[in-house]
């Protein structure tokens, strides 16, 4: 039996970058997939994927800053077994250089976003007695990552939404976890480099490796592959943890 078998498995922002491999990968095990996304072509191609392997997958258009948005969409899914909070977005710059527009456009889906559809599963969770949740936080959560101010303020708050969501809910069968990756390889680092550094890409590219003591950026699907166990039976024991992903920076550097 495939290790997600059945489950049916919300991932936010599954149409690009890691909740798109997240979106896959649990697909190839079985899961039923729902992908909110409020970008409908993106998610359509994460759907065509799954569907074009032989699993089984929708989408909804829901952004989830709004909690009518999100409500909506889980009010029409019957069943819950595994929520998994990963879109979100990136802000540059220190706290001089961040305006209260770009602080609220970062809570309102970073912070907001995650604990929408954290209170809105909530109540199916507990009716069925089971249910996980795993939440994309950041190394940003742990440890000072420069220029990032707005961002990081917005994953610290994930990862302490994580391990209280933990402690008020273990005694009613719901897990929740969090992942905190460092620089993983997505479209948006590409058009991150093609904005600001369109003369210098590679050179810029290596930098950003190279900060990472394993010497490279992580792969969407590396991100997916931790995620597949924390969801699984196999991660049955574990609650409350921010598991880092991060080619050594938290450890090493």
């Amino acid at each position: 039996m495939k290790r997600l078998e059945k489950k049916h498995t919300i991932v936010t922002g599954g149409g690009s970058g890691i909740g798109r491999a997240i979106a896959l990968r649990f697909a190839e095990e079985g899961a039923i997939v729902s992908v909110f996304e409020r970008d409908a072509d993106a998610a359509a191609k994460t759907i065509d994927e799954i569907s074009r392997n032989g699993g089984v997958a929708h989408s909804f258009s829901v952004d989830v800053s709004s909690m009518e948005s999100v409500q909506r969409a889980i009010e029409s899914i019957d069943v819950v077994d595994i929520m998994v909070n990963n879109a979100g977005v990136s802000s540059i710059g220190n706290i001089e250089e961040t305006s209260g527009d770009e602080m609220d456009r970062l809570y309102s889906i970073n912070v907001k976003g995650v604990y929408h559809c954290m209170q809105a599963v909530m109540p199916h969770f507990r009716s069925q007695g089971r249910g996980i949740i795993l939440n994309m936080a950041s190394i940003a959560s742990k440890v000072g990552v420069k220029d990032r101010f707005a961002y990081s303020m917005s994953k610290g708050a994930v990862y302490a939404m994580t391990l209280s969501a933990a402690r008020d809910y273990v005694e009613q069968g719901i897990r929740c976890n969090c992942l905190c990756p460092a620089r993983v390889h997505t479209p948006f680092v590409d058009a991150f480099l093609d904005k600001h550094y369109p003369d210098t890409k590679e050179e810029m590219r290596a930098e950003l490796s190279a900060y990472q003591p394993i010497g490279r950026m992580g792969k969407p699907e590396e991100i997916a592959s931790l995620a597949l166990f924390l969801c699984s039976e196999e991660a049955a024991l574990i609650t409350g943890v921010a598991y880092d992903i991060d080619g050594g920076v938290i450890q090493l550097r």
